[in-house]
């Protein structure tokens, strides 16, 4: 696989590259960051390998992520032409402003107008709602994103960290109504994180959108630097945000480096082709603080895991769900086929068969 080996994201005509470039790491206004030079090689980098798929927020080093990528693509109009960024709207960065940031028309509007000044572009590609207001109508901010389509502003609508329910609901208002339809998903899914199965995942397969994953190295721990038999604090500048793994992670994060000593490659690779080839998964979010980490991780791009690597992993990290996802995998099949064997899963025959044969 490589970055040009684009795939369709969602039910639309928009290709993008199996793995986008995340630059929530674009500037050091954090502390902790790429400095804006170190940013634009590793843009390069990325678009010299054939990607195509750029993503941003405008909360993301308080703009300044979005400002380095419109200074890379200022006066390269053609260039900016064959990729696509999508940038999100959500995030206030205006103190005490209640309409500052929001998925309300009013904000929405000044938050794409602010985004596309730094961008330096007179459109976005994909725009994200980056998180869930209960109280805006949701008719009201998919009027606004239709619009803005409408206008050539925006080209493709995507949701992000969203509840899988008002995701649905917002799926089939803009279905009804002929707006804009939601093409995408951006999820936390890795081996550490892979509750998105229970609802998200399902629901982005049955109605038609792609998934885009972010947090695949899980804030650093599944990049290798951990183990749990190391001794001593791990030194990175982002410990005192993300915190250190647990003792449940540990046992993820050794079976990970494991298969990682198989196959010759970094964990971090490792991990980012496990969440690539995960059902329903279509670009999964790379980024990197330095050109080293990020070269690292394109490796992800040559990595082919056995089917006994990838369902140790799969047992190794299986996760609890949610109800009733749980129940439905296995209770529901059970009473559903009674033992019989369908789509290739075998069932079990139900306790209350076993006890008596008599039919009613």
């Amino acid at each position: 696989m490589s970055l040009d080996s684009y795939v369709t994201l969602g039910r639309s005509g928009l290709r993008v590259s199996p793995f986008t470039l995340g630059t929530m790491t674009f500037g050091e206004d954090h502390g902790w960051g790429s400095s804006p030079e170190e940013s634009k090689d590793i843009l390069a980098i990325y678009l010299d390998r054939g990607g195509n798929s750029i993503d941003t927020a405008n909360t993301y080093t308080n703009g300044h992520s979005e400002k380095i990528i419109g200074d890379y693509f200022a006066g390269r109009s053609a260039l900016r032409d064959r990729v696509v960024i999508g940038t999100k709207f959500f995030g206030n960065l205006y103190a005490n402003d209640p309409n500052g940031g929001g998925p309300s028309r009013k904000a929405i509007v000044q938050q794409l107008e602010n985004s596309l000044r730094r961008l330096r572009t007179d459109y976005v590609d994909i725009y994200w709602l980056h998180n869930f207001d209960p109280a805006t109508p949701v008719e009201e901010t998919l009027r606004a994103l239709d619009d803005l389509v409408g206008d050539g502003k925006v080209r493709y609508v995507g949701f992000s960290d969203m509840p899988a329910w008002a995701t649905a609901e917002a799926a089939t208002v803009a279905r009804f109504r002929g707006w804009a339809p939601i093409i995408a998903l951006q999820v936390e899914y890795s081996l550490l994180e892979r509750t998105s199965e229970g609802e998200l995942i399902p629901m982005a397969q049955a109605l038609g959108m792609g998934v885009m994953p972010w947090g695949p190295l899980k804030s650093g721990f599944l990049s290798g630097k951990y183990s749990s038999a190391a001794t001593g604090p791990v030194d990175t500048a982002r410990t005192q945000l993300v915190g250190a793994p647990s003792e449940a992670d540990y046992v993820v994060i050794d079976a990970l480096n494991a298969v990682a000593g198989e196959v010759g490659v970094s964990a971090a690779a490792v991990a980012l082709a496990w969440v690539q080839g995960r059902p329903g998964i279509t670009s999964t979010l790379v980024g990197a603080r330095r050109m080293h980490q990020f070269e690292a991780n394109l490796h992800a791009l040559d990595v082919t895991l056995t089917e006994s690597q990838r369902a140790r992993l799969d047992d190794v990290s299986a996760p609890a769900l949610n109800f009733p996802a749980e129940n439905n995998r296995t209770f529901a099949p059970m009473i559903q086929f009674a033992g019989a064997t369908v789509d290739g899963r075998p069932s079990m025959v139900p306790p209350y068969l076993q006890a008596s044969s008599a039919r009613y």
